[in-house]
């Protein structure tokens, strides 16, 4: 049997050639194919094997004083802020101010144990979750932040920011909780109100809510990852989850406003438009080159597969006949990404700094993958977009993350991605604590 791979766009051609003694074709798990059909074009899916996973950790090295990130020609890529702890997620106030959530992953004793013993441990930062929000000023600037501090802290586990008027908002895992903010502001001492409960932790990294608004600030949406990879703790347990929620400022009017999204992190919305898109990190365990991450708009209402189908109508086996009705009205995405890359950032380009043709395009900041038998993701991807539409298949943006593909050795893990007011890029390294900025050359 032969694999002729194009793992960027996730492209299998399959040729059988084996034959049993009694001259009957011999069939393997991988021999039947599904094609979808997407806005960026159609795809080939291998079928569902839960034998074929493997893992690959990486082991986080740490930049080199003489060595950064590559991008495009055209393009400098410098050090924007560093000395963080677990520097996740990045968010820009009006006036300027930037906000950067510390936090990372929490685990017991137990679970350290066993990622030492994988090997898992060498693939995120060490110590504990910093739980804090610090400010960074660039009032001159020149693309270096001259102002920093602590902004908030004691939080648990944040990563969403927002601002809505005379409120700043913060996305914990267990919950949203709402501070009161005079625009320049530079540290919040006064105590939150909470104003949205959730469920706190999750799979893997599923401890992450994102949280953006829309253009009135009329309605915000919680973005809240699944609490396993497919449910096999059972439903009961994934209440409100794998869900982009839809509340009032207030915390009021809770909806569910899209479903079945298993990791929808990063969450924007197309230039000039009230359509909202989101990047969704996949399952696990069905081999090297399924499930696809994606990139897709949001459909109010719509449901996306999660736990029981992928990709479109694609039956999880593990989940086989538990919930047909579901399978049938799953929602194809738009944009499929290489499986198991965790994509996770999110960033439309909204300004017109950059050439002409990442104009309203997004970038998408995948943290890279732990569960495949060689590394994929460690970088920042672009997807260009014409009239609101996806017009390309993904392309690489901001690479050189992987220092030894071989060996499995990275020098960070590239995550959220945001657009600054002047239409530089940063990107958040929240493995080797590292902020950089991508500015086009004038």
């Amino acid at each position: 049997m032969k694999y002729i791979l194009f793992p960027a766009y996730i492209l299998i051609s399959i040729s059988i050639s084996c034959q049993s003694g009694s001259g009957k074709k011999e069939q393997s798990v991988a021999d039947t194919v599904a094609s979808v059909a997407t806005r960026s074009g159609s795809i080939t899916l291998p079928e569902p094997d839960t034998t074929a996973s493997k893992n690959k950790f990486s082991d986080i090295i740490g930049w080199p004083a003489d060595k950064s990130p590559a991008a495009p020609q055209g393009f400098v890529v410098t050090r924007f802020a560093d000395g963080f702890q677990s520097p996740r997620w990045m968010y820009q106030a009006p006036n300027g101010d930037i906000f950067v959530a510390e936090a990372s992953t929490e685990k017991s004793l137990s679970t350290k144990a066993k990622d030492l013993v994988s090997g898992k441990a060498k693939s995120h930062q060490k110590g504990g979750s910093a739980n804090r929000i610090t400010i960074l000023r660039d009032a001159d600037k020149d693309g270096r932040p001259e102002f920093r501090q602590t902004f908030l802290e004691g939080l648990k586990q944040p990563l969403g920011m927002l601002i809505v008027n005379n409120s700043f908002y913060v996305a914990n895992t267990d919950g949203v909780v709402q501070y009161p903010y005079t625009p320049g502001q530079s540290k919040i001492t006064a105590k939150g109100k909470r104003i949205l409960q959730l469920t706190a932790d999750g799979y893997n990294n599923h401890w992450t809510r994102n949280i953006i608004a829309n253009r009135y600030g009329s309605k915000i949406y919680v973005s809240v990852g699944s609490a396993s990879n497919v449910a096999e703790h059972g439903m009961e347990h994934e209440v409100r989850r794998a869900n982009i929620l839809e509340i009032d400022p207030d915390g009021s009017g809770e909806r569910v406003y899209a479903s079945g999204l298993r990791n929808p992190v990063g969450m924007d919305w197309y230039p000039g438009s009230k359509t909202l898109w989101t990047a969704v990190n996949e399952r696990d365990g069905l081999g090297d080159e399924l499930v696809p991450d994606y990139l897709t708009s949001v459909k109010e209402g719509g449901f996306y597969g999660w736990p029981y189908a992928y990709f479109g109508q694609n039956e999880d086996p593990r989940l086989k006949g538990v919930r047909p009705d579901l399978v049938k009205k799953t929602t194809v995405p738009d944009v499929p990404l290489e499986a198991h890359s965790a994509s996770l950032g999110l960033a439309f380009y909204g300004k017109k700094a950059f050439p002409a043709r990442y104009h309203n395009g997004a970038f998408i900041g995948q943290h890279g993958s732990w569960n495949r038998s060689e590394l994929v993701g460690y970088k920042v991807v672009f997807v260009p977009f014409k009239n609101g539409k996806p017009s390309g298949k993904p392309e690489d943006f901001l690479t050189g993350f992987i220092a030894d593909q071989e060996e499995g050795k990275v020098y960070g893990r590239p995550v959220g991605v945001s657009v600054l007011n002047d239409g530089s890029l940063l990107v958040a390294d929240d493995a080797s604590n590292v902020i950089w900025r991508v500015a086009a050359i004038k």
